[in-house]
This record gives C-alpha cells, structure tokens and sequence, in this order.
C-alpha cells in the first residue's frame, strides 16, 4: 500500500503540467453530472402530468419537452469537452513519461543495460505505459462524474422521500467493498503479467534480431519451445488476473439489481400509501440507477487504477534508477586535444569481487599507435571502455593531456575519439546520413574523399541511389562488411584526434582490409591511436604492443623486440603464421 502511495505522488507530480485542464474536465463533469440529474426530474413531472384518463396538460408537457431536449443537448457537448480535457491529460502524460524514460536510458550507466535485457527495457516503454494511459484515461473519464453523481443523487434521493433512498444507501455500498477486496488480490497477479510480458518481449527481439544465427544452428525448435513456455505461463497468468478483476463487474451488478429491486418495492408501497407521487417514483428509479452504476463504474475503474499503478511502477523504477556518476560542475571542456594517455594503476571490475584488471599501468605519448593484443577475455575491449568512460575505473586514473578523464566532460571527452568496433551500428536513413553522423555539416567533396580513403565508394555508387539509397535497420541489406566499410568512412569524415580501431576491418576481405590499412595509417599519422587486433599482421607497424593476459600487461614493445624475446606474444604469431 506505501508502494502505491509513492507511485501516485510520482504521478500527480506529472500531471500538475495539466491542471487547467484537469480544472476543466472537472468543471464540465460537473455541468455533465448536475444536467444528468435534473433530467428524471423534468422525466417525474412529465410522467404525473399524464397519469389520469383525459387530464393531460399538453401545454405543460410541451415545454417539458423543450427542456428536456435542451438538457440533453448540453449534456453531450459538456460530456464532449470533458473527453477531450481528458485526453489530452492523459496521453500528455504519457508523452512527458516516455520522453522521462527515453532520456533516462540516455544517462543510465552501461553496465544497467548490460544487465536488464533489452526487450524488458521497451516492455516498460512500450506495453506498460500504454497499460498505464488505459487506467488513467479510464479514471479521468469515470472517476469525476462519478462521484458528482453519488452526492448529487444522494441529495435528490433524500429530498423525494427519505426511507425509501435509506434503502439504496445501504445496500449500494456493498458493490465498493466487493470490488476494493478483488482489487487487492489482483495487483500481484498484474504485477506478474507485466513481469511475463517483458520476458516475452525480450525473447522475441532476441529472436528476430538473430534470426540468421537461429537458423544456422538449426535452433528453430528450441526457439519455439522456449517461447511457447513464457507464452503459456502468459496466458496462465493473464487468464487468473482477468478472471480475478472480472468479477467484480458481475458482484457489482448483483448489488445494484438488488438495490432497483428494493427502491422498486418500498416505492410503490409508498405510491399506495400516497406518500410519493408515480411521476417521483419513476425518477426514484432512475436515481437508484444512477446512483449504482457510478459504483459500478468506479470498481472497473479501481481495478484497471491497479493495473495501471502496477504498469507505472514498472516505468517509474526504470526512470529512477541510478544514473551514471554525474559529471563535475567545474568540468573541463577537451578541445585539440593532443592525445597524451597516461593509465596509472587502474583497477576495475565488471562484478564485485570478480577483478578483471589489477595494477595496469601504460603511458602512451602523442600520435603514438599503440595495439592491444591478447586472449579472448583478457581485458582488451574493457580497457577501452574504461578510456571512453564509459564505464569508471575503480581505482587508479586515466589521464588525457595530464588531467583526469573524470575532470572533462563525457561529451568532450568522446568527441575527441573516432572509434570503429567490430559490432557495426547503423540507424535507418540514407547512406549518407550514417556518414555524417559525426559531421553533420560535411560537404558532398568531403563526404566522397572519405568513402574513396575507406574504400566504399564504388560499392555505395552501385546502390540504387548512391548515397541517398535508403537503408533499414542495422544496414538493412547491406552485408556486414559493407557496413564496417560505412562506419569507417564515418570516421574517415570526421578525422578526431584520437582513434580507437577495435577490430575494425574483421568482416572485410584481405584485398580491401591491405587497401584500408594503407589509409589508416595515413589517416593514424600524428594521431593517437589504439588497435584491438586478433589478426596480428595488421599491428606490425604499431609504435607499441601492449600484450594483455588475465588483465595484466605481461609484455610490451614493438613487433619486431616482442618476437625477439620469444615470450607469449611470439607464440601468439606463429600460431598464426607457422604450420
């Protein structure tokens, strides 16, 4: 219960951007609500001015009529204004969210996403806050009339004839408590449901965004197995929750029928006895059931509240959770940044207690090309996560230029780096616009020079449309070594002063990998740069091996001092080039 009350401050805390027109929607609530009431009343006068045989006031009944028409009327449109209040309230709402959480993922620290699956994180994006908008939407449009129209009936009861409106709020009730007590007993259910449906979603963009590998490995079967599991532990899930919250509509309903029938019986008792007119028993009735049925509504409503607290909560502890360590407010601008990179004891580890690298320390000087070499699992692409920041060293620092990397500003800091992966990214749009990503304002002669130096341009030229061809998602058609043929034109445009090459040229052939080496190392000239490499013929040339075993560096030196010492790099080499 404090869990919820939380989650409803977090929401009312959205939704005060929107209080002119949540004013409004109550204002008009109010307007829907009080017309709603007087309308059995005019619907009373009517019905006695045509009880007796031969005594029909048809003058009187006319301009009922006109009255009666009039309120219906007002009563639309005031119904209409308060919906469209409502909806853009809610879906307002939901926008300021979804921008929250996007910006969220934005700040959240790598090792979070490492650690939550992706399908899960677009559930709560996606799923749980559509669920939410459902719920709130919901509660706008029911909960304001409803309770106007419980004190409002409640009045008018009273002032027709009191025993007979002691009737139905006594009984009315009933139907709050019937549905407060399911209510409670669902939220874990919901809670689970949503739970389910992020690991669906996970499963399914695992599945589809492998699909290739899937296949190749002929694990279709299992695949299918694996979500035909989550997809009945889904239905069974789905199936207890909705059961559970659909009773409340039928429980409430037997309470309200039971009411009508009461109001229906003690009413004509008291039309014999002459204490209440037909005309004031008819409006009774439609009293009693305007009275019940906001109770109806209100107990959907609390259900759907709870599932769309749930669905908030969800959300709420993704834009909540801990942001990557905020920068300094004195933080420091890099700019030509000369590429002096001095690591100084570093120590980090991706789990506590589980240390990856312990005590490393190199000092890189300026334009110098340094290459990273080592087994699979060693530490090479963590060192370079930590030269990015993108994840924090645990002790010890980096240094760029002599000041801490944690002293500059995360955007300047990788600004200054170009870095080409082995894992190609690529964002729908044009060729060109993935070229450009790091140089927006770069001229076609620039953006041609660069795809030439890459070594893409005549594979770009045979597209469709040359550089405006239209490309899907992660390269869309593209094979994988034409899109490393991209990312590296991408750093080729913006040339930055320093490089991080991480095995950047594994998906391309050796005729065009021999071609591009030639560019890098024109384009390495003067620059600082780091090459992760299991091919260890691309780092002949570097100034500096750094060979990394368990997180350590255990050997460093250029090729030829690193065979000469015949130690694990040696072997590392004609492993690859003696048989």
């Amino acid at each position: 219960m404090k869990s919820n009350k939380k989650i409803i401050r977090k929401i009312l805390h959205y939704l005060k951007a929107y209080w002119p027109f949540m004013l409004a929607s109550v204002a008009f609530a109010a307007v829907s609500a009080l017309l709603a009431l007087y309308l059995p009343v005019l619907t009373g006068n009517a019905v006695d001015l045509v009880v007796e045989k031969g005594k029909v006031d048809f003058d009187a009944l006319k301009g009922i009529l006109l009255q009666m028409a009039l309120v219906i009327g007002v009563t639309a449109a005031a119904q209409w204004i308060m919906n469209a209040c409502n909806n853009h309230i809610t879906y307002g709402t939901v926008r300021d969210i979804r921008q929250a959480a996007m910006k969220q993922i934005e700040r959240l620290p790598l090792s979070y996403l490492d650690k939550h699956p992706t399908g899960e994180t677009v559930s709560r994006i996606i799923a749980d806050v559509d669920t939410f908008a459902d719920g709130l939407l919901m509660g706008f449009t029911q909960f304001f009339t409803g309770i106007l129209t419980i004190g409002g009936t409640l009045f008018l009861m009273l002032a027709i004839h009191k025993w007979v409106a002691l009737v139905v709020i006594v009984l009315t009730p009933l139907s709050l408590f019937v549905a407060a007590f399911i209510a409670k007993n669902t939220s874990s259910l919901f809670r689970r449901q949503s739970e389910v449906r992020g690991e669906q979603t996970t499963i399914i963009e695992e599945m589809v965004g492998n699909e290739k590998i899937v296949k190749a490995f002929c694990y279709e079967d299992d695949a299918e197995q694996m979500f035909a599991e989550n997809n009945e532990e889904l239905r069974k899930v789905s199936l207890k929750a909705i059961f559970f919250s659909s009773l409340t509509n039928p429980c409430t309903r037997f309470v309200n029928n039971t009411v009508y029938a009461g109001v229906a019986l003690f009413g004509a008792y008291a039309v014999i006895k002459r204490t209440l007119t037909v005309g004031q028993l008819s409006a009774f009735l439609s009293y009693a059931n305007q009275f019940t049925k906001p109770f109806n509504e209100i107990s959907g409503v609390v259900t759907e509240l709870q599932n769309a607290i749930t669905c908030a909560g969800r959300v709420f502890e993704l834009i909540e959770a801990e942001p990557q360590v905020a920068e300094q407010e004195d933080a420091k601008v890099l700019k030509n940044a000369e590429g002096a990179v001095e690591i100084s004891h570093v120590d980090f580890a991706y789990t506590e207690g589980q240390h990856l690298i312990e005590d490393l320390s190199v000092s890189v000087k300026p334009g110098e090309r340094v290459a990273i070499v080592g087994p699979t699992g060693c530490g090479k692409t963590t060192l370079i996560n930590l030269l990015m920041r993108f994840y924090d060293v645990k002790s010890g620092s980096i240094a760029v230029d002599g000041t801490d990397i944690r002293d500059y500003t995360r955007h300047s800091l990788r600004t200054s780096y170009g870095m080409v992966l082995q894992e190609t990214w690529l964002k729908p749009g044009t060729i060109r616009e993935n070229i450009t990503l790091g140089k927006p304002d770069a001229t076609e002669e620039e953006i041609i020079r660069a795809a030439k130096l890459a070594h893409s341009h005549s594979f770009i030229k045979q597209l469709p449309k040359g550089y405006d061809t239209v490309i899907g998602e992660d390269g869309g058609v593209l094979s994988q070594g034409q899109k490393q043929l991209v990312c590296i034109t991408r750093i080729m445009l913006s040339l930055p002063p320093m490089l991080i090459l991480d095995e950047a040229t594994s998906s391309i052939d050796t005729r065009t990998e021999m071609k591009i080496q030639d560019a890098f190392a024109r384009m390495m000239k003067g620059r600082t740069s780091f090459i992760v490499a299991h091919r260890l013929s691309t780092i002949k040339e570097a100034d500096t091996i750094l060979v990394m075993k368990d997180g350590n560096i255990i050997e460093q030196g250029n090729h030829e001092t690193l065979l000469a010492q015949g130690g694990f790099y040696a072997k590392l080499y004609r492993s690859q080039y003696e048989f």
